[in-house]
């Protein structure tokens, strides 16, 4: 059977826009495709929740990807085990509370049990601005990455969505929005965002899953951004926390265990 490159051409076109037009009103907006936001859209969506993840890079996985250095092999303790077993992932252990796994094989494989879940990734998509209402988040503005990259005068389009999660790591993409454009006040000692301190491993896993919370009205933190929001340090290449916040942000969201 022959092919024809313009019946190919219609079938990205159409299915990708029959895809965005129906997650266009969501009820969860995930901002960044990094181990927390990836594992929270899998507990979501596989729990019934309507979850689009915007990620601005091409690629998923964040800084999972890398490993440390690029070294693509990451560490997570007892506490995140299961989370990485319950996706089939395998770990070695190393020594007593410590796990080694597979950075390649965790992304790929939280990935694809989040989109078998139902969760929909947009990728090379940017968050420019939110939607705000009466005091409360209620909707993402979106642009193609390569056009912001590009500083391209092109206007964006909007997401519907009943909450958004910002696990956009360090930079906290989403929430330096809401504090630069809107009158909202986050729920940190000062209402301000605190900023990441530096390495502190031990600290920075028990405080990522402790400060994974509602910071404003509508919007919760997970991962790295979590971290950053409340004034925790980073913790380098374990990935536990990580994957623990994702958890309890969905968690959170469907005010329930899963």
């Amino acid at each position: 059977m022959e092919l024809n490159e313009i019946t190919i051409t219609r079938a990205i076109i159409e299915r990708y826009f029959n895809k965005l037009l129906d997650y266009a009103d969501v009820d969860t907006a995930i901002v960044g495709a990094g181990p927390a936001g990836l594992v929270a859209a899998y507990y979501l969506a596989k729990n019934g929740n309507k979850v689009a993840i915007f990620e601005r890079k091409l690629s998923i996985g964040g800084g999972m990807w890398g490993g440390g250095m690029m070294f693509n092999e990451i560490v997570v303790q007892d506490e995140a085990r299961d989370i990485l077993e319950q996706f089939g992932i395998t770990t070695t252990k190393y020594q007593e509370n410590y796990y080694t796994a597979d950075a390649v094989e965790s992304v790929t494989s939280i990935c694809s049990a989040a989109c078998r879940a139902g969760a929909k990734i947009f990728n090379c998509v940017s968050v420019e601005d939110v939607i705000i209402r009466e005091g409360s988040v209620n909707g993402l503005v979106i642009t193609w990455s390569p056009v912001e990259m590009a500083g391209l005068h092109v206007d964006p389009l909007t997401i519907g969505a009943k909450k958004v999660i910002d696990s956009t790591g360090h930079d906290m993409e989403v929430l330096h929005v809401i504090e630069r454009k809107a009158d909202m006040k986050m729920n940190t000692p000062d209402g301000k965002l605190q900023g990441e301190r530096s390495m502190w491993a031990e600290k920075a896993e028990k405080l990522t899953i402790e400060n994974t919370r509602e910071i404003c009205k509508n919007v919760y933190v997970a991962g790295m951004s979590a971290n950053a929001a409340f004034g925790g340090p980073r913790m380098g290449p374990i990935f536990g926390g990580m994957l623990l916040s994702g958890k309890k942000v969905a968690e959170s969201i469907l005010g329930k265990s899963v």
